[in-house]
């Protein structure tokens, strides 16, 4: 067997702070959004660079909290692109990651306490 993707799904309480954080200010694009009838609670997807989060406003789905790392390249020209954008709510730094491994990392905080932390991509493959 070989698993071909792991989408993580992370609580969510508002849509409009989904929009303003994860798309207008991350960059992530709505791919899909789903609700049962109208005054329900919205599950969706988003995506960056071709990966995927699930977002959920459903109580049963998940618990707000969450740690989701993503590896990435460009991460120093994309912190940067982050601040220029001059978000009021979050000035994310950027730094070696507190466990070692010369480790390139930033942290966000999202509005409903989920943390997405971004990792430089390292040339090295790991065995799973």
């Amino acid at each position: 067997m070989e698993i071909q993707q792991v989408v993580p799904v992370l609580r969510i309480f508002n849509y409009e702070k989904v929009k303003e954080f994860y798309v207008d200010w991350l960059g992530f694009k709505i791919e899909w959004e789903h609700t049962f009838a109208e005054g329900m609670p919205i599950y969706m997807e988003v995506s960056l660079g071709g990966k995927v989060l699930q977002l959920s406003e459903h109580h049963g789905d998940c618990s707000a909290g969450a740690r989701v790392f993503l590896e990435c390249t460009g991460l120093k020209e994309y912190h940067r692109m982050l601040l220029d954008k001059n978000y009021k709510y979050n000035k994310p730094g950027i730094g070696m990651a507190p466990w070692g491994g010369n480790a390139l990392v930033m942290e966000v905080l999202d509005p409903f306490g989920n943390k997405i932390v971004l990792k430089k991509a390292s040339n090295k493959k790991t065995a799973v």
